[in-house]
């Protein structure tokens, strides 16, 4: 099971197209936040199953601003982080990741790229590929997960493309 995941798009469908034509065979997509509505653009562009959540600059709208998805045997937490501080440490958002039993929370808002485990917990955000920050390049990611609930996930640099 291939899933890409993107964050921070807010509204650039030209970044959304690079990430979708790098990305190549992928079986979902999820997208976590600011714009959620862009959820809508990759699904129908795509034609595949887009989980989207809300973020802080999608205010005006209904979006759930959490979801948890089953994919592939592993559980999935997907926020946008805005909530849990994720701009000064990742503590909080560890923390409920493990209290929710998920075994990858995925979560933008700071436009930041980060792949690592905490407690066994794959923390994953994509980055940006429209607005990065931190001096890091346009981004989006592809988290792979095995038939043996082997998860291996990778950030994709869209500077060259």
């Amino acid at each position: 099971m291939r899933i890409g995941v993107i964050s921070d798009t807010h509204g650039d469908t030209s970044s959304i197209n690079r990430a979708i034509s790098v990305a190549g065979d992928i079986d979902h997509w999820l997208h976590a936040g600011d714009y959620c509505q862009d959820g809508y653009y990759l699904a129908k562009i795509t034609g595949l199953p887009v989980t989207a959540v809300a973020g802080n600059c999608d205010r005006n709208m209904t979006g759930k601003v959490d979801e948890f998805i089953h994919v592939g045997g592993v559980d999935i937490w997907l926020t946008h982080g805005n909530r849990f501080q994720v701009k000064w440490d990742l503590e909080e958002l560890a923390y409920w990741g493990r209290q929710y039993e998920a075994g990858i929370v995925v979560f933008g808002h700071t436009h930041v790229p980060y792949n690592s485990r905490h407690d066994g917990i794959l923390l994953f955000n994509p980055g940006s590929p429209s607005v990065p920050r931190g001096g890091y390049p346009p981004s989006f990611g592809i988290i792979t997960i095995h038939p043996d609930k082997r998860i291996e996930a990778d950030i994709i640099s869209l500077y060259l493309y």
